[in-house]
């Protein structure tokens, strides 16, 4: 069954505009995951398959484990190349914006050039309560990723059989890592339908896996090890867990990017947790990363304390005070949270 936001005379209409276009630019949000990544490169080649040259572009980098596949080498990172990609912006006739729904969730710079941008933009997004900037807006929050999107977005087009391993991969990459591996309730019986035709596309989904998850250096592991024996912290009267780490206890670890991957769903598959909460700070701010079980909407938590949001399992914020200040107040304010949930 398509999808019904694809509608074709949409669809028809976006792609008139495509061929009229030169310059085309497909961006993702600010620390891009598995499901940035995969989306926007499987609409990259799958474009480039129709005869549509477009160029992706992320607003920073992203983790080594999503390096192999095909095209990353061709993003181009605005930290690293801020004049080529305004100039770029400057250019362009049609932005693409995947995997975010509001401009500021690719930076606050980056943001404002694509707010004054005349190009056409378009979204193919998941998140809840989409900002109404795009002229083309393809959103449905019930959707576990926005590569099942982006599949979704080719299947409505007439385009399946254009689907090889190449753009397979990438839309199994970012269904496989949105989901948590098929563990999310936002997975749904027409998700496991499209990882079993992506497959008989020719994608290996075991190499995927040991791709993504079977990159631990004894670093990591180390880190990991730290993290749980001495920043956990189980409250069992909310059945909730929190980790945390400060900038030192991460340089003393030499910890790299990507390598706290994956840490807050450890702290989630503890026995009678159904909230996690992962404290991790940054340059000049504190990030948090919520995930919960059931319908928890950890997402409402986020953007009533943190100025976050997200999805109803899965979610982020920030936090300008310490990390022992943000733990502090997660643990003030969460269990009058949870309470109210069960009134």
């Amino acid at each position: 069954m398509l999808n019904p936001i694809f509608e074709k005379s949409k669809l028809d209409e976006l792609f008139q505009v495509l061929s009229e276009s030169k310059t085309i630019l497909i961006f993702g949000h600010k620390n891009p995951d598995g499901d940035s990544i995969g989306s926007t490169l499987a609409l990259y080649h799958y474009l480039g398959s129709k005869g549509i040259n477009s160029q992706v572009i992320q607003p920073d980098g992203f983790p080594n484990f999503l390096k192999w596949m095909e095209g990353t080498d061709s993003i181009l990172l605005f930290e690293k190349q801020p004049e080529e990609v305004t100039e770029l912006i400057k250019k362009a006739d049609v932005i693409f914006n995947l995997d975010y729904n509001e401009q500021s969730r690719v930076g606050k710079e980056l943001g404002e050039l694509l707010q004054q941008s005349d190009a056409v933009k378009v979204m193919i997004d998941h998140h809840q309560q989409p900002d109404d900037f795009a002229q083309f807006t393809f959103s449905d929050t019930t959707s576990c990723s926005t590569a099942q999107l982006v599949y979704e977005f080719i299947e409505s087009n007439g385009d399946l059989p254009l689907i090889n391993e190449t753009i397979g991969n990438c839309i199994y990459t970012g269904i496989l890592t949105d989901t948590g591996s098929f563990r999310f309730p936002s997975v749904t019986p027409k998700t496991h339908l499209i990882a079993a035709d992506l497959i008989s596309r020719g994608v290996v989904h075991s190499r995927i896996h040991e791709e993504i998850y079977d990159i631990n250096t004894p670093e990591r592991l180390k880190l990991l090890g730290y993290t749980l024996n001495n920043k956990l912290e189980v409250l069992p009267e909310i059945n909730t867990a929190i980790i945390s780490l400060t900038m030192k206890e991460m340089q003393d670890h030499k910890t790299q990017k990507g390598y706290t991957e994956g840490f807050v769903n450890t702290a989630l598959s503890i026995l009678g947790v159904t909230t996690a909460v992962f404290v991790k700070e940054d340059k000049h701010i504190v990030k948090i990363s919520f995930r919960s079980k059931g319908d928890i909407p950890v997402n409402e938590f986020s953007k009533l304390h943190f100025g976050g949001g997200g999805h109803i399992n899965a979610a982020g914020g920030a936090s300008k005070l310490s990390v022992q200040e943000t733990v502090d107040k997660i643990k003030k304010e969460l269990p009058s949270f949870l309470a109210q949930l069960t009134k």
